[in-house]
């Protein structure tokens, strides 16, 4: 069976991301041979709607399943829609989330994991706060 696993880059060693939508690249594994091939994610920039073509390049590129950490309701309702059972992974390798996949150790979701719009801002640096912090020292220093 071909699984996705979002990761940071190309292989089987490749380190294992959390993401879903906005991760750099997905490893697609046969589970059975362990052969594998890397589908860069072109959402992974996207202004909006990362989620959603990340899950459409994810069925197009014949993933029958996909292992991250979350992933979000847009992002799940077309992995569903497609039939694609979504397994959540705690952190590693990819060829560590692939044999806990084939060990049957990976608990498959049934809603998303994550809110909508969740991984805005993941890899880009760019927090989306005001920066306005109320300090508790009220400015009632003396100057001597």
């Amino acid at each position: 069976m071909k699984v996705a696993v979002t990761a940071y880059g190309p292989g089987l060693d490749a380190q294992f991301v959390a993401v879903f939508g906005r991760c750099p690249a997905f490893v697609l594994v046969d589970s059975e041979t362990s052969a594998s091939e890397v589908l860069e994610n072109g959402a992974a920039g996207a202004a909006g709607g990362a989620g959603i073509q990340a899950a459409q390049a994810v069925i197009d590129g014949g993933a029958k399943a996909v292992i991250t950490g979350n992933v979000g309701p847009n992002a799940f309702q077309v992995l569903s829609a497609a039939g694609i059972p979504v397994y959540v992974f705690a952190g590693g390798t990819v060829r560590q989330a692939v044999q806990a996949f084939a060990e049957g150790r990976l608990q498959a979701v049934s809603v998303a994991t994550a809110r909508a719009h969740a991984g805005m801002g993941y890899g880009r640096g760019g927090g989306m706060g005001p920066g306005a912090g109320m300090g508790r020292g009220g400015g009632r220093g003396r100057n001597r």
